[in-house]
């Protein structure tokens, strides 16, 4: 079955991260050949490979749970949350199924780790408590989207060749603030775009990286409400998550309130854009609902009794996260 709407917005996320890492890498590369050639160039991304393989190698997730007092939660203490990832999972095409791990915290979140031979998905208590069954698995459907899709490894390479940006930007301010008396006694000229680029390289990277990063959100959304074939059910979840994330101050005297970052510095796109293209989705599944029985809603357990982990004595709640 396709989906008009699904199939161009994939594309078209598809292309936009192609060209974000074409971008932020070719701003590597001047960096590296503007503070030592051709040899930079090839310094940058053989650096670059190296760190990324050694960090995969690391894989350091024991020590990110660890960091949220995160612990195990078996498949007998949320039987129905177990068997809605199983759903998800079998139908994304996954060879394992997630190991869920709980988060005594009370944020409302989820997020992914891992990769496809060995994925994690941690979501908190303040996650379990809100959402009801119908809007957990949108969300474990929009995780378990990251994980097929690669996008942890995707925002890691962006992650390293970011750092390398500014450690290269900041290798050749060094440079030519060492360089500054000879400069100016010999009268070397220095370009102005070569000083405007080593300043503003990292910035424009970092912007990037943020870019990136919102794409790779909505493609997930996007394949979470093929997912489940209820994007409802995600935008019902996005706008309790929306609803429950100001700061305390600001949740007593105006909730729902949030203080509104610019577009271009947010990780995520905002709430509202978000749900309004998962609204305009459920217009191709209601077109098709009926050409194939495979395009109704997954058969989700009734409910989800969910048994806590209890933290281990003297531990105090992660509500940091």
């Amino acid at each position: 079955m396709t989906y008009p709407r699904y199939t161009g917005r994939k594309w078209l996320n598809f292309f936009q991260s192609l060209l974000i890492i074409i971008a932020m890498s070719g701003i590597l590369a001047l960096l590296g050949w503007l503070v030592a050639g051709k040899t930079g160039i090839v310094w940058a991304f053989a650096t670059g490979a190296a760190v990324f393989v050694v960090s995969a190698g690391l894989s350091p997730w024991s020590m990110i749970l660890r960091m949220y007092n995160a612990r195990f939660l078996r498949p007998e203490q949320a039987p129905a949350l177990y068997q809605t990832l199983s759903l998800i999972s079998r139908k994304a095409g996954l060879s394992r199924n997630p190991v869920l791990f709980y988060i005594p915290s009370s944020a409302v979140n989820a997020f992914s780790m891992g990769h496809k031979k060995k994925p994690i998905i941690a979501v908190t208590d303040g996650l379990l408590r809100t959402l009801n069954l119908r809007e957990l698995g949108a969300v474990l459907a929009h995780e378990i989207s990251h994980i097929r899709n690669n996008d942890i490894k995707i925002m890691n390479i962006a992650d390293v060749v970011s750092r390398l940006t500014a450690l290269l930007a900041l290798s050749g301010q060094l440079l030519l603030f060492i360089n500054l008396p000879l400069i100016i006694t010999q009268g070397y000229h220095i370009s102005w775009w070569i000083i405007a680029v080593l300043i503003l390289a990292p910035t424009i990277s970092t912007i990037m990286q943020l870019a990136l990063s919102r794409t790779r959100e909505l493609d997930a959304d996007i394949d979470a409400a093929m997912l489940t074939n209820d994007p409802m059910g995600l935008a019902q979840a996005l706008a309790k998550l929306e609803y429950r994330s100001p700061g305390w101050l600001t949740g007593i005297f105006r909730p729902g309130k949030k203080t509104d970052l610019p577009s271009i510095l947010r990780t995520h796109p905002k709430t509202k854009d978000r749900i309004d293209r998962l609204i305009s989705l459920t217009k191709d599944i209601k077109g098709q609902e009926h050409d194939s029985p495979e395009s109704g809603h997954l058969v989700l357990p009734s409910s989800i009794p969910v048994i806590r982990p209890k933290p281990p004595k003297g531990a105090r709640e992660n509500r940091h996260f």
